[in-house]
């Protein structure tokens, strides 16, 4: 994210979104093509890998699009909301929620509004709020799916997706377009951050193997570390209540993980 946050200041969300997906498919591509087309691919797992797909590019657009308008220490809190949507979808489907895991998650959206309340806060905007607030339900869906999709067929059909569909729906385009060019100074900011997509949606993945609610929850922890470099690295500074929204979220995220393993 933090990656990700620079490049998108540098070279813009979309240009930024290219890359990190043509990394990335470059990562995956060789390894599914070896494995080739799972047997018994059935239209449930076709669903969830286009879920899976779409979700995760959409939410990477948006996200990147709001880290450019707005503060990383507040974009990256509520981004990772999604672990709570990813939750909240697979109870649905099926898994149990307790009570003291649903008052957690109401705590987490009373989180996400005191991070959003934006006045006299310079560098972030209502804008980059609702695009993050956007990318979460994407990344929120994707997640599940992509759980789904990590159980019922092979690692890789759980981790390329993404990356199919960026470069088939946003890359060629741009391509095409005579667009996919790049400053220089974002290239190790991209390739970084492609390589962290691919490596957390493998090990997200594998956890998801054990517990879709309980792995969500503890994969959107990255917006603790996000939050806090920002803090150091980018000297963000943030109004009380926003900080008073983010340590709920943080906090809430980790209890809730906590008591869902």
């Amino acid at each position: 994210m933090l990656c990700a946050a620079r490049a998108s200041r540098l070279v813009g969300a979309r240009s930024v979104l290219n890359w990190v997906m043509i990394v990335g498919f470059a990562v995956t591509a060789p390894i599914a093509a070896a494995q080739g087309i799972p047997q018994g691919l059935t239209a449930r797992e076709v669903a969830g890998i286009c879920i899976a797909g779409a979700g995760n590019v959409a939410g990477l657009l948006l996200s990147y699009e709001a880290m450019r308008r707005g503060k990383v220490s507040i974009v990256a809190p509520i981004t990772s909301t999604e672990g709570a949507i990813a939750a909240a979808l697979a109870v649905v489907a099926g898994e149990a929620l307790d009570i003291p895991s649903a008052v957690l998650l109401t705590a987490i959206a009373v989180g996400v509004v005191l991070a959003s309340l934006t006045a006299a806060t310079g560098g972030h905007t209502l804008r980059a709020t609702l695009l993050a607030s956007g990318a979460a339900a994407s990344f929120g869906a994707s997640l599940f799916a992509t759980a789904k999709v990590s159980v019922a067929l092979p690692l890789i059909w759980a981790v390329i997706p993404p990356r199919l569909f960026g470069v088939a729906l946003v890359a060629l385009p741009s391509l095409c377009l005579g667009r996919l060019g790049i400053r220089a100074a974002a290239v190790p900011f991209v390739v970084v951050s492609g390589l962290c997509e691919v490596a957390g949606f493998t090990s997200f993945s594998l956890g998801a193997r054990h517990g879709i609610a309980v792995s969500s929850v503890l994969a959107s922890q990255f917006a603790a570390f996000a939050a806090a470099a920002a803090f150091v690295l980018f000297h963000e500074r943030l109004r009380a209540i926003q900080i008073a929204g983010i340590v709920t979220i943080l906090v809430c995220v980790a209890f809730l993980s906590a008591i869902r393993a």
